[in-house]
């Protein structure tokens, strides 16, 4: 059976196409302001690199922004989706940390990819990938330069500020201390990671831990999350299209509700 899976994402929409359970196709498009054209386009790129026809799709799941996809058999809530696509790639996985552009995630999921418990960051972009970019721009590099820029620092300073535009400023500050660049964007990251570890153990770290969203493209991020749980990271070659994926099995699942349980959130004496 051949099913598609999209994800329409705040910075980035998704698709992928199984066969059989097998990823044979996938598309990706900046989602912008015309979300419905996004799908289009990440869709149209999924189906070409699969080689087949739009009408050879027999099952549409959708998640993320949903309602775009008016076309979609079924739409699943983004944790739901990302547990199942963590699930489908990573069986032994038992924890799924999901950090992407404007939000971050962490939740506890069953042996077949159900999740039991979850922590959600909205209330702060410290703990996303908007707040490594808003930072980047501070120190005039590339964000994807980012990573690896702080790999090369093994000094630890402190920048205190959660809020976006706080921590600019203290980014300047330690510019004009002449402060490297390297260890600045070594900070960035640490304090992305304890924000990102202390949400994730409100839901519980069990077992294998697997790493997705955009943000695990970088390797900075990575290696501090590594320090901090003592634990290596499951991470697959695209992290950024789990939720995808899980959307596209979930899609061709029994016909039963699919729900996450309460989340657990941040709240604001935690977080300022």
């Amino acid at each position: 059976m051949i099913i598609a899976g999209i994800d329409v994402g705040a910075v980035a929409t998704k698709a992928v196409i199984l066969n059989d359970g097998k990823i044979i196709g996938k598309g990706m498009a900046t989602t912008g302001f015309e979300r419905e054209e996004a799908v289009e386009a990440a869709l149209a790129e999924a189906i070409k690199n699969a080689g087949i026809s739009r009408g050879d799709i027999e099952k549409v799941g959708a998640t993320g922004a949903g309602e775009a996809v008016e076309f979609a058999d079924k739409r699943f809530e983004d944790v739901v989706a990302d547990g199942a696509g963590a699930n489908f790639l990573f069986p032994q996985a038992k924890t799924v940390i999901d950090v992407g552009g404007e939000e971050a995630r962490g939740m506890r999921i069953d042996e077949t990819g159900r999740v039991v418990d979850f922590a959600l960051n909205e209330r702060c972009a410290a703990g996303a990938g908007a707040f490594v970019e808003a930072m980047a721009r501070a120190l005039e590099v590339k964000t994807e330069e980012m990573g690896e820029l702080s790999l090369q620092s093994d000094k630890d300073i402190e920048i205190n500020a959660q809020c976006t535009i706080f921590a600019e400023s203290e980014v300047v500050s330690q510019i004009h201390l002449k402060t490297s660049k390297a260890d600045i964007a070594r900070a960035v990251h640490e304090g992305i990671a304890t924000r990102v570890v202390s949400m994730v153990r409100r839901s519980g770290v069990e077992g294998e831990v697997a790493l997705i969203g955009g943000v695990a493209y970088n390797p900075g991020f990575v290696a501090r999350i590594k320090e901090h749980l003592g634990k290596e990271l499951l991470i697959s070659e695209d992290p950024q299209i789990v939720g995808a994926i899980g959307a596209a099995v979930l899609a061709v699942g029994p016909e039963v509700e699919f729900k996450a349980p309460e989340a657990k959130l941040d709240t604001e004496k935690e977080w300022r």
